[in-house]
């Protein structure tokens, strides 16, 4: 599958409808940016079932600022529409290889039962119900 660019209506229809979707934020400028595009070219060649995604964060500042993404390139990998990881810096093909390896072997289910028992003890502590 080809890498795909995202703007802002693609981005929430790509992390709605896929199951597993790294997206890389970038900037024509960066340099580690440019040196990093042909490595996740290169590895998206090989996983046919992730949705490898680019978003330019000069042209998509909002989508940018929606994630707080500060330095770039930066990494994020979204399964099941939960953010499992975001890190600024690019990596080097073999660990961005193991990343994705881990990222799939990662028990979803088992992230959103932690999740939903955080949620849970934030708002028991909150006499609102965690109701804003």
């Amino acid at each position: 599958m080809a890498v795909v660019e995202l703007d802002k209506q693609s981005f929430e229809e790509a992390i709605s409808t896929n199951d597993f979707v790294i997206v890389d934020f970038w900037a024509p400028w960066c340099g580690p940016c440019r040196s990093f595009a042909p490595i996740y070219d290169k590895v998206s060649a090989d996983f046919g079932d992730i949705v490898f995604a680019k978003v330019n964060t000069e042209d998509e500042q909002e989508i940018a600022g929606h994630f707080q993404i500060r330095s770039i390139p930066t990494l994020m990998i979204f399964r099941e529409q939960v953010i499992i990881f975001s890190q600024a810096g690019a990596l080097p093909e073999s660990q961005f290889r193991d990343l994705i390896g881990k990222a799939k072997a990662l028990d979803i289910a088992e992230v959103k039962q932690q999740i939903a028992a955080e949620q849970a003890a934030r708002g028991a502590g909150d006499p609102s119900g965690g109701q804003a």
